[in-house]
């Protein structure tokens, strides 16, 4: 993405930049310009904790957008819970971007249309989803009738029906625009896939992304404060800019799961930092 000269010069930049936002207050630094790639949290970084919690955590952070596990909104909430957390939610100024990973393996109809009812209800305009392709069309079905988009997230070597993005644009490649994918870096990484390869095949079906670093790119158990590992962070801004990504980068924080915000904040400054280079 880079000529190797210019490559070395930006990265040069990018720390004092990651320094400038760190110092600035919450609502400055995460105050995104025009241009920026848009940086959100998935809520599974804040599984050891409850909603409150998880708002709390999430302002804390200077982000409004939230993808959510069912952590913080339960698939066996009543009506009424679930209009209370869209309430929670929208109370603190957070816009919840999608949900999941919602993992939809039955074959059934009545099984893949209640999980559209929770997102409904929730009012998230897209799923992340684990699925197989034998219920694919089942969920184009409700993702057209419900007009909310999908986003079929890959995990890596373990998963047995899409470990990598290409896997999963195969299955959807002729259905309905609003089917896409998620693509999760770390896990792409792990397929021994090139990431950035995986994000330009996915071209407009590329409707999210989870965002996490890795020591090792092959190794899960590497995971570290984005900006300390080997994933080319730099060069997947730079493509998503360069395709005019128009989701959301949300960063998935697996590590340090009692005590994440301190790392958290400091994956952000980075890709804040990324972000105001970029602009440069």
């Amino acid at each position: 993405m880079f000529s190797e000269s210019s490559r070395r010069n930006f990265l040069q930049a990018v720390p004092a930049a990651a320094a400038a936002t760190s110092a600035l207050p919450f609502s400055a630094a995460a105050a995104p310009a025009a241009g920026d790639i848009k940086l959100g949290i998935a809520s599974y970084s804040f599984r050891e904790f409850g909603r409150r919690l998880c708002i709390k955590y999430t302002k804390e952070l200077g982000i409004t957008l939230l993808t959510i596990k069912e952590f913080h909104a339960l698939y066996r909430s009543t009506p009424q819970e679930l209009a209370s957390a869209k309430n929670d939610f929208a109370k603190a100024g957070i816009t919840l971007t999608g949900g999941g990973t919602v993992y939809m393996l039955k074959d059934d109809d009545a099984d893949v249309k209640s999980y559209f009812d929770y997102a409904k209800a929730l009012g998230m305009p897209m799923m992340n989803i684990g699925t197989t392709a034998k219920i694919m069309p089942t969920v184009e079905k409700y993702a057209k009738q419900y007009d909310i988009k999908i986003a079929v997230h890959n995990h890596g070597p373990e998963d047995k029906n899409f470990p990598a993005p290409s896997d999963a644009l195969k299955v959807i490649k002729d259905m309905d625009p609003r089917m896409g994918v998620c693509i999760d870096v770390g896990h792409t990484t792990r397929t021994g896939k090139n990431v950035l390869e995986e994000i330009q095949a996915a071209g407009p079906r590329l409707l999210d992304m989870h965002v996490k670093d890795l020591k090792d790119l092959m190794n899960r158990d590497s995971q570290c404060d984005v900006g300390e590992g080997a994933m080319p962070i730099v060069d997947i801004f730079k493509l998503l800019k360069k395709m005019n990504y128009q989701g959301t980068v949300h960063l998935e924080y697996e590590i340090n799961a009692d005590n994440p915000l301190l790392g958290m904040h400091k994956s952000f400054s980075y890709m804040r930092g990324v972000n105001a280079a970029l602009r440069a």
